[in-house]
């Protein structure tokens, strides 16, 4: 059955890719994932432009384990020299955009669930979810699905890691920071110039260490990443506005370092965007790593940020391809990775769902 999914999934990659599907603009490829579940006897379910559909064998009071990836995309940038939306292979890559992130994921959880869709007495249920939005942190994708599927014990959220095991992903908050002076004529002097006032609160940003260092993601990473104030070249303007960066690791909850930044900083204001791009992480010990380790995965920590953010339960990221391709031009996946990446999917879930 493998032989037979393989081709079928690369198959749906290059008409996926042959598709665009930016963020919040998926309905057309989410039409190709629908007709192609079903050309393999899956029934499947539709919320805007996310797919979603059960095992044959679904039974309350099993756990259940969550399979995710995205199908939107990204704009492409002005760097491509190939056409992003024609998929074709050279010299063993698959080029086009989505292709890589998560295209190759997506198909090779698709072909995995459809491997084990009508398999008897699994001990774990399976959802497969096709999710919208992912790029965009947008309100209709994984998040949206939570209230509407059961009871998540687990997940394996579809991104590429070159298939080893991301036990932990850091989290996200950006922030909107103030730094006031006194408004004044460019000719005349003036000791409260808000943009100069800046320059130590930056020094601030730049030096300040979080104390809580995650074994797995390291360090909270925080970077100062824009900086605006003033309309006219002759006026001092009464408030400099900065946007600050923080990657949150895993010893760390949003609201914790929210309420760090409120009490410590030097600015005249700093306020959170969102608190809802948490971090997240699965226990080592937990049957799923295990299952990878024993497969001879590896573990790592990724500071990428995925749906895994959405997710309440512990979920492992992995996934066919290469993150440093990720919003590249003329992004590829090679094929043989998502060959090896539906064995490796399958191997790994017969060891946790199967027991073999």
């Amino acid at each position: 059955m493998i032989n037979q999914l393989t081709p079928s999934a690369i198959a749906l990659l290059k008409q996926l890719i042959n598709t665009p599907s930016f963020s919040s603009e998926e309905g057309d490829t989410a039409v190709l994932i629908g007709n192609w579940l079903e050309s393999h006897g899956v029934p499947y379910k539709r919320k805007d432009n996310n797919i979603y559909a059960f095992n044959k064998y679904f039974k309350e009071g099993k756990p259940t384990l969550l399979l995710n990836s995205h199908h939107d995309t990204v704009k492409p940038n002005s760097a491509y020299t190939k056409d992003p939306f024609n998929a074709h292979i050279e010299d063993g890559k698959l080029f086009g955009l989505g292709s890589n992130d998560a295209g190759g994921c997506l198909v090779s959880l698709l072909a995995t669930f459809v491997h084990f869709y009508d398999k008897p007495n699994l001990a774990y249920n399976l959802i497969i979810v096709a999710s919208a939005e992912e790029e965009s942190s947008g309100p209709n994708g994984l998040n949206s699905m939570i209230p509407v599927l059961p009871h998540i014990d687990v997940a394996i959220v579809g991104e590429p890691t070159l298939m080893q095991l991301a036990i932990a992903e850091k989290g996200l908050v950006v922030f909107e920071a103030t730094v006031k002076g006194t408004p004044s004529h460019a000719a005349h002097p003036n000791d409260n110039n808000s943009i100069y006032n800046t320059i130590s609160v930056l020094e601030w940003f730049r030096d300040y260490r979080f104390e809580k260092v995650s074994d797995a993601l390291g360090e909270v990473k925080m970077t100062v990443t824009q900086i605006n104030a003033g309309k006219q070249h002759n006026v001092v303007p009464a408030e400099t506005h900065l946007v600050i960066d923080v990657r949150v690791n895993d010893r760390y909850t949003n609201q914790e370092i929210a309420d760090l930044l409120q009490s410590e900083s030097p600015c005249d204001s700093i306020v959170p965007r969102s608190l809802r791009l948490n971090s997240s992480s699965i226990p080592k010990d937990h049957p799923l790593v295990q299952a990878g380790i024993a497969l001879g995965r590896e573990t790592y920590g990724s500071p990428t940020l995925s749906d895994q953010a959405v997710l309440s339960c512990p979920s492992l990221k992995l996934g066919p391809g290469d993150s440093t391709r990720s919003h590249s031009a003329d992004e590829f996946i090679y094929v043989r990775e998502i060959e090896e990446g539906i064995g490796l999917y399958i191997e790994l879930l017969e060891k946790v769902v199967v027991g073999y």
